[in-house]
């Protein structure tokens, strides 16, 4: 399969190397974009913005204490803008001191040296990447990774240190897997979810490039796994620090966005999470790819490649194991 064209402008601006043929094959894809089945541990590294609503710290909680399936290798911290942070750069750098909050309460500080700052603002353009301490590091260990031991990049965030790597070096797609929570349904009228719309440039990067993605759609998917206060009082309060923190924080959330009454906060971002444990909890399968346009449509028709794409959530399911594993 030729290169994908947003690669190619790369390589015609004299930025990249050669683009890695096999990553793109159809027969490639099909295999990395399974959801890993058995009990095999799985090396993954959290592209996080971990200050931007609550969900976060669920996500990286849950891999946290999920030691005997996940071998976690590295946190970065993503940038975001919105009213609980002026700039990007202030959102990384909020997201950054969030994810050593969550080390903490889980009692793993020990772990902070796995915690990478990111980029401090969003992608230029589709071929300029970010040069950040949490690329440099995303490339460095999926280059390391044997070639039939993806590295699995949970991506729940603006897709910036994510694209950024794989400008950098675009051999790591055949190293790696994308699970990324961005975007909407295909179903849905448009693409204009808050991860995409931060870095539409990254996003069109990373669905459009041909490496091994499995899209995590929002509304219309993952909007299914809402939870309210009294059912975070009954699993988690009191279990330990972590847990209280967290039904403190998503109160406070929910105040934040004038939600009153009867209540609930969708904790979206646990769902790629979900995808690689071992259960039912998620369904995916196989379609074409599509990208994101800049006025917050997909274009439809535009990609050839095979993505994976996620359209089922068991809510039940999935929050039964997350407060388990939390309240341990």
């Amino acid at each position: 399969m030729n290169c994908p064209p947003i690669l190619q402008q790369y390589f015609d601006a004299g930025y990249g190397r050669e683009w890695p043929q096999s990553a793109c094959s159809p027969e490639f894809l099909a295999r990395r974009l399974q959801r890993p089945e058995g009990g095999k541990r799985l090396a993954v590294v959290l592209d996080t913005d971990t200050f931007n609503e609550v969900d976060d710290q669920y996500a990286l909680a849950y891999l946290l204490k999920n030691p005997q399936r996940f071998d976690l290798k590295a946190i970065l911290a993503a940038p975001f803008q919105n009213i609980k942070a002026e700039t990007p750069d202030l959102g990384m750098e909020r997201s950054y001191r969030e994810i050593l909050r969550v080390l903490k309460l889980v009692g793993q500080e020990e772990k902070a040296g796995l915690v990478y700052r990111g980029a401090k603002r969003f992608l230029k353009g589709e071929t300029e990447p970010e040069e950040t301490p949490a690329a440099r590091r995303l490339v460095e260990l999926a280059l390391a990774q044997p070639n039939d031991e993806p590295l699995y990049v949970v991506a729940i965030a603006a897709a910036t240190n994510v694209a950024s790597a794989v400008l950098l070096e675009p051999a790591i797609c055949q190293k790696i897997v994308v699970v990324w929570l961005g975007g909407h349904s295909r179903d849905w009228p448009n693409c204009k979810e808050f991860n995409l719309l931060q870095d539409v440039a990254a996003a069109r990067v990373l669905l459009g490039t041909g490496l091994p993605v499995v899209q995590c759609p929002c509304n219309g998917v993952t909007n299914a796994l809402a939870v309210t206060g009294p059912e975070l009082e009954h699993w988690l309060r009191g279990k330990n620090p972590l847990c209280d923190y967290l039904c403190d924080v998503t109160e406070e959330e929910a105040s934040i966005y004038r939600q009153k009454g009867c209540w609930s906060r969708i904790i979206w971002d646990v769902a790629p999470v979900a995808w690689l444990m071992e259960g039912d909890f998620v369904q995916s399968r196989l379609v074409t790819g599509v990208q994101p346009s800049y006025s917050g449509y997909y274009e439809v028709g535009s990609l050839r490649h095979l993505m994976g794409y996620i359209y089922s959530i068991d809510r039940d399911g999935v929050f039964t194991e997350l407060f388990r594993v939390l309240s341990e």
